[in-house]
């Protein structure tokens, strides 16, 4: 189960056996680049406030791609390539951030894309890089001088205080780095600059997409950033409140009872989109309410169980979100629908009774950032303490990782196009922290027209953490992308693969924020054709 939860952290890398990453019709840009390229060392120009202290360039045959670190994964049929590896180091801070990068030998498509990571891990995993060589891009990733998706080795310095360097890089300047650094070395390899620039992501990878557009507007031309881990010094601390809930309340109701929620729940609220498709179309819109199950019984392991009024209170409190004690809400609990296992989970303790297991990547980020304490043992945490320690995250970190400045007036003035999905079912980064930040962007910018020019987002139901990259569907993001930015097609839906609740493929239109869909009345409900996207009803 742990294995499981940690591959759902993947930013666009599933395992191979799943592995959807888009195609974007490469083959529609064409380049100069006809000739095999010659794999030399070339020079780079370091970026401001950095200096290159190596560059490496070697060929490699490309064939099969197995993916590094705890995701693993692999992609097969990549062409022969040319890895360029460039050394930065920010003079007096101590640290080798490294920017790889990928050019196809033949068949460049003239593009190139930079791919963003996953947890505390900034890069990919090698899983992505050569999906895009195989889709004909030049493509660039970096490590920022960080580790692996739960290596946090670097969060402190030798003297116990925040390293503020490495953090910088995780945070904003080595993604921008790697994109000055990327481009140089396709213009040097290749001889022209990529027509056009690209960035893709989620989760981790999301948020740095999101950072691109808000603090470096000009890098790219489009930016795809899928559930985005923005608002990250909130929303790390928000993803605890399951844990804090059932510590508090001494009650951890098992995995089987959590799924009784979960499916009762959505066959509530199922057919509130006019069709019983096992898709709730619209979570956050979902009143179920878990008191209704006080008493019913589920069969676990062999053994009956009754679900108590204790059991639905957590369930309550979880979907609800994190408030303080006086009852002001902080943040978006668990989608309804979701996997409360991601982050209500539970093993058997010592003395046989069930204790909770929190998730690694919010807990690291409470005791390693915030107490500034490896040690720290987040299920002491009380509820008022869950105050001190949000309100104490965001005063100290956002500037520097939040990622919510709603000004995105220079990514509009650049031409940029930011294009999002995010799973409605989305069980470690909740939904509605996407759609609270979208709306601040329209407060900002004049309204949600303007900001459909260049910024557009879809809700993807019954969809998990970044699921619709091949774990729980899919959806070619970078195409419509693509297409918006090269010939001017905004898309008004995107195309998708969903799985519905009884594990079926079916195939749907997502719909662009904040319409849903809604069945027509007639048509066969696995067609998209037989939806429609309508404005959603009010509460």
């Amino acid at each position: 189960m742990r294995r499981r939860f940690l591959i759902a952290l993947a930013a666009g890398v599933p395992l191979a056996t799943a592995v959807y990453l888009p195609t974007a019709s490469a083959g529609a840009q064409t380049s100069a680049a006809s000739t095999p390229l010659d794999c030399g060392t070339v020079p780079v120009k370091a970026p401001e406030g950095t200096e290159v202290e190596s560059v490496t360039a070697v060929r490699q045959d490309g064939g099969t791609i197995k993916g590094t670190g705890i995701l693993q994964g692999e992609v097969t049929g990549v062409p022969a390539f040319c890895e360029v590896t460039v050394t930065l180091a920010h003079p007096g801070d101590g640290d080798h951030a490294k920017v790889t990068t990928w050019l196809p030998e033949q068949g460049w498509n003239g593009r190139f894309q930079a791919i963003g990571g996953a947890a505390y891990r900034a890069s990919d995993n090698g899983v992505g890089l050569g999906t895009a060589v195989k889709n004909g891009y030049a493509v660039t990733t970096t490590d920022a001088g960080v580790g692996d998706v739960l290596d946090i080795g670097w969060a402190l310095n030798g003297e116990g205080r925040i390293n503020k360097a490495l953090l910088e890089n995780f945070a904003s300047r080595s993604q921008h780095e790697a994109a000055v650094v990327g481009k140089d070395v396709v213009a040097a390899m290749y001889g022209e600059h990529a027509s056009y620039a690209y960035f893709t992501g989620c989760s981790t990878g999301g948020r740095q997409g999101y950072m691109e557009a808000q603090r470096y507007p000009d890098d790219y031309d489009g930016i795809l950033a899928d559930a985005p881990a923005i608002s990250w010094d909130e929303y790390e601390v928000a993803t605890l409140w399951p844990q804090v809930v059932m510590n508090n309340e001494k009650t951890y109701p098992t995995g089987c009872e959590l799924e009784a929620f979960t499916k009762a729940a959505v066959k509530a609220c199922d057919p509130l989109d006019g069709a019983e498709d096992g898709l709730v179309n619209d979570a956050s819109r979902c009143d179920f309410d878990p008191r209704r199950l006080i008493g019913t019984k589920v069969v676990c392991e062999g053994k009956e169980l009754v679900i108590t009024a204790a059991d639905a209170a957590v369930v309550r409190k979880i979907w609800d979100g994190p408030r303080t004690t006086t009852g002001k809400k902080l943040w978006p609990g668990v989608p309804v629908g979701a996997d409360l296992k991601g982050l209500a989970a539970t093993m058997p303790g010592t003395n046989g009774t069930l204790e909770g297991v929190p998730f690694p990547v919010p807990a690291h980020w409470v005791s390693s950032w915030v107490k500034k304490d490896p040690s720290f043992d987040v299920s002491t945490i009380t509820y008022s303490q869950f105050t001190e320690l949000f309100q104490q995250s965001r005063a100290e970190y956002d500037d520097i990782i939040g990622t919510d400045d709603p000004d995105l007036s220079g990514f509009r003035a650049s031409g940029g196009k930011l294009l999002t999905w995010h799973g409605d079912a989305d069980e470690y980064i909740p939904t509605q922290g996407t759609v609270k930040y979208r709306k601040q962007v329209e407060r900002k910018m004049g309204g949600a027209r303007k900001v459909d020019d260049f910024y557009r987002l879809f809700i993807a139901p019954n969809t998990n953490h970044c699921g619709l990259n091949g774990q729980d569907g899919s959806a070619d993001g970078l195409a419509a992308l693509t297409a918006w930015v090269e010939h001017g097609k905004a898309p008004k839906t995107l195309p998708a693969t969903l799985i519905d609740a009884d594990g079926e493929r079916v195939a749907r239109n997502l719909c662009r924020y904040p319409q849903v869909s809604r069945y027509k009345g007639y048509g066969d409900l696995n067609a998209a054709s037989s939806f429609r996207c309508v404005s959603p009803f009010r509460h």
